[in-house]
């Protein structure tokens, strides 16, 4: 790996765990677009718990790629692609052990409630199954 000369830049690479995508020219020209980390406090503190990277805080020069946003989070309306104000990156490849557990119902009155939608789909006729039963 040679030295970084003074003054020259190295490529911003995405924040996202597990994004290999650096800013390239290469890059630029499949499409892929790099955003800065919003300057207002709130949404920044979004973005980075989204990330779900443990102790990970944001700098100045942090960037995120286009590939953790929705074609709708973008203005493409100028000769810049930019974000929508207040749009939060949502688009990852989150290993499993990072991932939030969905939640299970825990109270009885929820359980029965959840039960009884069961039941009542099961017994709906237009879910029984078309082809008969083996036997």
């Amino acid at each position: 790996m040679s030295p970084v000369v003074q003054g020259e830049k190295m490529p911003q690479h995405c924040a996202a765990y597990s994004c290999s995508n650096r800013r390239t020219l290469l890059n630029r020209s499949r499409g892929i677009t790099f955003h800065k980390f919003p300057k207002d406090k709130d949404v920044r503190k979004k973005w980075e718990v989204a990330l779900r990277r443990e102790g990970f805080t944001a700098s100045d020069k942090s960037v995120l790629c286009s590939e953790h946003f929705k074609q709708g989070d973008f203005d493409r309306t100028g000769q810049i692609v930019q974000l929508r104000n207040g749009v939060i990156p949502s688009i990852f490849n989150i290993p499993v052990h990072l991932q939030i557990p969905e939640k299970c119902r825990t109270t009885a009155t929820s359980r029965r409630a959840e039960e009884s939608l069961f039941m009542a789909f099961q017994d709906a006729p237009e879910t029984a199954p078309s082809h008969p039963q083996l036997q």
